[in-house]
């Protein structure tokens, strides 16, 4: 019978991967969002081992853990807020922790304490087969170019974009600031796809969705920071329709993402952003019909691209994926935990914090905000953070008004105060919201 592991966070997203963890480890993950229930469960499913957050929404996880040691049963905390050596001698000396992880940890080192707690007589777990290629992954065909049913509305994007290697930076390039213009206006015809070197034809499953851990919604930056705290490495897919993209973290920052939309790869986004024109296009995917060779390679050979050009405009397509993803509001997501990354050569380095300040500020329409935050609400400092404001790059009128965001002012009261348009503020204050620097009063 496989071990029961209870997982204790109020944090959906975050219980959503590490369940994932746990059931690579082949174990059988039991969550709970709150203490009462993880109490209730710890009878009901009489769980091996146990990870609990410290900072629960109905109690502290201390209380969990007094149930837990009743009921014999071994865990390790986590948190957010109680750091230190002090608070972690604590949950060891009174509570009886076998281990304590401050946000963000590396959930590697979670599982292998809890690989020690697990009793000696279970079975060894079996081991997932390594994943498929890109190429052959059942559920992202990547191969197959689709064409957006929605019109795509225009990007920009910094001039600014930093290149790593082996998870150090390895290139800062900064050049002009990139507006991709927007697909599906009237009388505008897209690019033609890029070709697809033939392949030896395969019998391809059908799409794994039972893998579907739930629906996107408004919560991409909670899945992005679920990555951030337990600094995994993987793969985040989200999916609307046929049109999926991927992004890919290493060790829990974004660095890469494909997509199977026609707009979204090279060439076409080259023509998107002005870089070349559709008739250079054109002639570029004549060569590569012919040769099999990359579009990229193409252009600095046609002299429409310089080597360095090549690698700007490579890391701009990325941002611009990463970026749409966030003007989703419906759709599914799956996560995957290979390191595909480690096949790339360009991987750029998105801190998450300001990715998803960015991406809200860039891609949530102003009724979006306005059904996320009401003129009414009132914000409050959030006593677990899932950042640190210094990783936050604030311009000069928001680090003047987050002080003032203590609970005592609605955000109405807050945008009169800011002197900036009604969906700026909304903007940065939901962008707050999302990296947990804010919650709302009860």
């Amino acid at each position: 019978m496989r071990p029961k592991i209870l997982l204790v966070d109020d944090n959906a997203e975050l219980l959503s991967l590490l369940a994932r963890l746990m059931e690579a480890e082949g174990w059988t993950p039991v969550s709970a969002g709150k203490g009462h229930t993880a109490i209730r469960k710890i009878a009901e499913e009489k769980p091996a081992a146990a990870v609990v957050d410290i900072l629960l929404p109905d109690m502290m996880g201390y209380d969990v853990a007094h149930a837990l040691r009743n009921a014999k049963v071994p865990f390790v905390f986590m948190t957010g807020v109680f750091k230190g050596g002090r608070a972690s001698t604590d949950a060891r000396s009174q509570h009886g922790a076998a281990a304590y992880f401050e946000k963000p940890f590396e959930a590697r080192l979670l599982v292998q304490a809890l690989r020690t707690l697990v009793p000696a007589s279970t079975p060894a777990p079996a081991r997932a087969p390594p994943p498929p290629p890109p190429s052959q992954a059942s559920d992202f065909d990547v191969e197959v170019a689709v064409e957006a049913d929605e019109p795509l509305e225009p990007m920009e994007l910094t001039g600014k974009v930093v290149l790593t290697e082996d998870g150090k930076v390895s290139a800062v390039l900064r050049g002009e600031k990139v507006t991709a213009a927007p697909v599906g206006a009237p009388g505008r015809t897209p690019p033609r796809p890029p070709p697809v070197p033939a392949r030896r034809a395969e019998p391809r499953p059908p799409p794994d969705l039972s893998r579907t851990e739930g629906k996107l919604a408004d919560n991409l930056p909670d899945l992005i920071t679920a990555f951030h705290l337990a600094q995994q490495t993987g793969e985040l897919t989200v999916q609307k329709g046929k049109v999926k993209k991927t992004l890919y973290f290493e060790k829990g920052r974004p660095c890469f993402a494909i997509s199977n939309l026609v707009t979204d790869r090279f060439g076409p986004f080259l023509v998107r952003v002005g870089k070349i024109t559709t008739a250079q296009l054109e002639e570029c995917q004549a060569e590569a019909d012919r040769t099999g060779r990359r579009a990229g390679d193409i252009l600095v050979e046609l002299k429409l691209l310089k080597d360095t050009e090549k690698l700007y405009y490579v890391a701009q397509q990325v941002k611009a994926i990463v970026y749409s993803a966030f003007g989703w509001e419906e759709g599914e997501y799956r996560m995957h935990f290979a390191d595909r990354a480690a096949q790339e050569a360009i991987k750029i380095d998105l801190h998450p914090a300001n990715l998803i300040v960015r991406g809200v500020k860039k891609l949530y329409k102003p009724e979006r905000l306005y059904r996320l935050l009401s003129p009414e609400e009132r914000l409050i400092p959030s006593p677990q953070p899932a950042y640190g404001l210094h990783e936050v790059e604030l311009e000069r009128w928001e680090a003047e008004i987050l002080p003032k965001v203590d609970g005592t002012r609605t955000v109405a009261e807050l945008v009169h105060l800011s002197q900036r348009p009604e969906h700026v503020v909304y903007g940065f204050l939901y962008a707050m919201v999302a990296l947990k620097l804010l919650d709302r009063t009860a």
